[in-house]
């Protein structure tokens, strides 16, 4: 990607470095409670109820094992104190530029719609956070909290993005793409609706509901590298192809097989890697995001 030239986003916050803090938000203290009873009726259950209460109210490192992010194409990452990502960190450094080229598109997008669009902040921790959505390990990968509008990154993903197949720095951004989609979602009522659809389902339509969202943000995804593409030239030969891989890297299928687990179409929550792949394609080749309707062009099959 040509992405040096681009301009740096002022809304990523790192916090790369900082324990976790306990206490407050959703999925804290009452979660804890909640499964007191249960571990309370083993000297096992005891042991771990010991863990998670100090994690609650101390915050803790409990990924410490996890590899540090390194990638050929980007540079080392370096530890940072709270705040901007300073100016010598690489891997930052393209964050904050791939977020800048998203607030542009869709700010963009949004103004021809005639309606303004709100950025998300994009937040970068280091193993655990503390979000309005609950306490989140990076072994969740990266996500958006639609209750405090952020997009949540730890840049250890990147070394997991490799191990699946799908390294590159087109790869890494088409995953913060995909986050800042589930965003404009957010905004445009979409999430809201299948949420409140999700809790009146059963299982497999719930799960079927989820694809459709997750498939969705994909194709915004490819949205936003027709834009980036079009007006600031920020793909190379062979970025299209990263975004492919990646979007196929992560789909439900590979992953289960990954896993050493039979294929489930009805356990998928994202999609196979063959839909994620297809309606990332759909977006890049369109441009447009009334394309991007997965609701009715899945809800028949």
């Amino acid at each position: 990607m040509r992405w040096r030239e681009g301009r740096r986003s002022s809304n990523v916050e790192d916090r790369r470095g900082q324990r976790s803090p306990g206490g407050g938000g959703t999925g804290g203290l009452g979660n804890l409670l909640a499964l007191a009873p249960f571990l309370l009726r083993s000297k096992k259950g005891w042991l771990i109820l010991l863990v998670l209460a100090a994690v609650y109210y101390f915050g803790g490192n409990l990924f410490s094992g996890m590899p540090g992010t390194e990638s050929p194409s980007l540079g080392p990452d370096t530890q940072t104190t709270p705040g901007a990502p300073a100016a010598d960190d690489e891997v930052a450094q393209f964050v904050s530029v791939v977020l800048g080229t998203t607030e542009d598109v869709w700010g963009q997008i949004f103004q021809q719609a005639g309606s303004q669009y709100s950025a998300p902040k994009l937040v970068l921790y280091t193993d655990a956070v503390r979000s309005a959505c609950g306490l989140s390990s990076a072994a969740v990968g990266p996500f958006y909290c639609p209750g405090d509008q952020k997009v949540y990154l730890d840049l250890s993903f990147l070394n997991e993005l490799k191990k699946l197949g799908a390294p590159g720095d087109f790869a890494f951004a088409y995953v913060i793409a995909h986050e800042v989609g589930h965003h404009v979602q957010n905004l445009q009522g979409i999430s809201s609706k299948v949420q409140q659809a999700r809790m009146q389902a059963d299982k497999v339509t719930a799960n079927r509901l989820s694809v459709m969202l997750e498939l969705q943000a994909d194709c915004y995804a490819g949205v936003w590298a027709f834009y980036a593409n079009r007006d600031k030239q920020m793909l190379e030969p062979g970025d299209v192809e990263e975004g492919l891989r990646a979007a196929a890297a992560v789909g439900d299928d590979h992953l289960q097989r990954r896993a050493g687990r039979a294929v489930s179409p009805d356990a998928f929550t994202h999609g196979s890697a063959e839909q994620r792949a297809h309606w990332f394609q759909q977006g890049f080749s369109a441009g447009d995001v009334n394309k991007c309707n997965t609701f009715a062009a899945l809800s028949g099959q």
